[in-house]
């Protein structure tokens, strides 16, 4: 499968919002998610396979600290390893911005993105109660340290 990692642009804002409805129960709306195109303090990805797209991850950065907002892969597109290339991809941005660590929620009986988390490194450091809502439920706050060497 060969598939394009790249940056968001507004003119893929029509399939970001159809993601959001196929994937969340709660979905963001156009101006949340025109909120989260790559700037000074975002970087937003999606990944595109033979012109479809198919997922996408975002991030903000405040300081040295990434705070992954969403991650979303198309139904019809899960289990492809996707979900993996946009942390991978995510991850690898974040270590050139030279942030001491990413961060995110998921929902806590999501046990695949956990383990897909979990193998990108990502450790369980809390959690938030009824965090989520439409079912409500806890969300497992997961994070990933980054070693900085000392200079």
């Amino acid at each position: 499968m060969n598939v394009l990692i790249r940056d968001a642009r507004e003119d893929d804002l029509d399939a970001l919002e159809e993601l959001e409805r196929l994937c969340f129960s709660l979905p963001w709306t156009r101006e949340q998610l025109m909120g989260q195109l790559p700037n000074a303090d975002h970087e937003f990805l999606l990944a595109e396979y033979d012109g479809v797209v198919t997922g996408y991850i975002g991030m903000m950065c405040v300081l040295d600290e990434g705070y992954i907002s969403n991650v979303a892969v198309s139904p019809d597109y899960r289990r492809r390893g996707i979900g993996r290339l946009l942390v991978s991809e995510m991850l690898s941005r974040a270590e050139k911005k030279n942030l001491s660590f990413a961060t995110l929620e998921v929902r806590e009986h999501n046990e695949s993105a956990i383990a897909l988390y979990a193998s990108a490194g990502f450790c369980p450091v809390g959690r938030r109660k009824n965090y989520y809502e439409r079912p409500r439920e806890d969300a497992l706050l997961m994070t990933k340290t980054f070693n900085k060497e000392e200079g």
